[in-house]
């Protein structure tokens, strides 16, 4: 299982979810991707779309300031 991390925290919506639907195509089952990302917008939209898309949203942290890391296993 291998993880990998997305810093999208300077995007904005709907980037927010391509690029994270993107880097998600590329793992194998299993794998975990660790996306950080701003509060806002992208911190309500990213985990529900990962969510509908029939991913496994695992966890939802706060990091430092205005960013989050929302981990998602495929």
């Amino acid at each position: 299982m291998a993880t990998k991390v997305l810093d999208i925290t300077k995007e904005h919506c709907p980037m927010t979810f391509v690029k994270t639907k993107i880097e998600l195509s590329k793992l194998q089952t299993g794998d975990i991707l660790e996306v950080l990302l701003a509060e806002g917008e992208p911190l309500d939209n990213v985990p529900r779309n990962a969510k509908e898309q029939g991913y496994n949203v695992l966890s939802i942290e706060h990091v430092e300031g205005t960013t989050h890391k929302v981990t998602i296993k495929k």
